[in-house]
């Protein structure tokens, strides 16, 4: 054979074993399948003990309390950022964080569920809110308004309530903020939702709908889409978003604006999905509860305040300067009717820190002597996303 073939044939050998060496393995699947069984009996295990210990934290608490009586809102922001800071993937922090939602979920109803008031009914967003915050595995009760939600929970009915307190694109629940001025109870937690708003009904396209049912603040968030996709089509602004699926299954030509969990609870049909104009649309919910809890070391204090004299020049500021001094974060303020006389106004007021944090405790005692009403609503963890 002639050299010049000689080495064109040992060159295509080489090429050949080449290509068999980069070539990947085949995975020996029922080994990978045999070391998961193996990873699922260690977690099963690991997850009774961690049930057991719980067990063990309620009892040296109380053996005669009840489960309101060991939840810790401040421990278990501590475990959920813990578990988001170890976390390197595959799994996303938000799955992880559900993870672990959910198993702190279940060991702490392992003799009675949490009993948890929502603004209603069945399939709003407030409901994923608590799910998302409380996880599971505790009794949620829809209620109709956010008056019944503070009512159960100050009647002892409920352990805890959650309701909307401000929306990034349409603002504050002003209901929820007026509730305070009369309630005793104090807010322990805050949720914060990233909203998708779905269209559904049971037709099967755009151009059968004849009305769009949604609650006024999700018939605002997607103006812009509705204005292009459906723009003589009539907007009915209803009470809740689950009562527009509700409409939107009961009657002919009538479709919803509500979020994914209604078109399950409501047999309904996905038109169209992520409709929302803006795509950082945000919901706040407060959790509220009968007591104050211990710091978590990323907290958040709500304050109600009034001071006379609101006309006066530099009254405000007089009032908010131990703040600044004190070097105090203010994160939100609404003013709001006080209902005691005409024009007279209370500020709800946001700050950075827990009231027991000692520069906190000193700006807020401050600020007291110059208040005419005063009151620490709640010092709560900042919501873990």
């Amino acid at each position: 054979m002639p050299k010049k073939k000689q080495r064109r044939t040992a060159s295509r050998r080489s090429a050949r074993r080449g290509a068999v060496a980069e070539r990947p393995l085949k995975p020996d699947l029922e080994a990978i399948r045999r070391q998961i069984d193996r990873i699922d009996e260690q977690l099963h295990a690991l997850l009774n003990e961690r049930a057991r210990l719980a067990q063990q934290v309620g009892i040296s608490k109380n053996a005669e309390g009840r489960t309101v009586d060991f939840y810790r809102p401040e421990r278990e922001a501590q475990v959920l950022r813990k578990a988001r800071e170890r976390n390197r993937g595959p799994l996303r922090d938000e799955e992880i964080l559900r993870l672990f939602r959910e198993i702190m979920s279940a060991c702490l109803a392992q003799q009675e569920p949490l009993k948890v008031a929502y603004l209603g009914p069945e399939g709003t967003f407030t409901q994923t809110a608590v799910y998302k915050h409380f996880g599971h595995s505790v009794r949620a009760l829809p209620l109709a308004t956010i008056d019944e939600v503070f009512h159960e929970v100050e009647a002892g009915n409920a352990d805890f309530g959650v309701v909307p307190i401000e929306n990034s694109t349409e603002g504050t629940v002003n209901n929820t903020l007026d509730r305070f001025l009369t309630s005793p109870l104090k807010i322990c937690g805050e949720v914060e939702l990233r909203i998708h708003q779905y269209l559904m009904g049971t037709m099967q396209s755009l151009d059968r709908i004849v009305r769009v049912c949604s609650h006024q603040q999700s018939l605002a968030q997607c103006r812009g889409w509705l204005d292009e996709y459906l723009p003589g089509v009539e907007r009915v602004p209803v009470s809740s978003n689950a009562e527009g699926a509700r409409r939107a299954r009961d009657e002919k030509g009538t479709a919803a604006i509500a979020g994914e969990t209604a078109a399950e609870v409501y047999g309904l049909n996905i038109l169209a999905s992520e409709i929302e104009d803006r795509p950082d649309n945000t919901t706040r919910f407060l959790v509220l509860g009968r007591k104050l809890f211990e710091p978590s070391g990323e907290d958040r204090t709500t304050l109600l305040v009034s001071v006379s004299h609101t006309d006066a020049p530099g009254a405000l500021f007089r009032l908010l300067e131990p703040l600044a001094r004190h070097q105090i974060s203010m994160t939100r303020i609404e003013s709001r009717p006080s209902h005691r006389k005409k024009w007279d106004y209370v500020f709800f007021i946001d700050i950075e820190g827990h009231a027991q944090d000692a520069h906190v405790a000193r700006a807020l005692d401050a600020l007291k002597k110059r208040a005419s009403l005063f009151r620490i609503l709640g010092s709560y963890p900042r919501a873990v996303n």
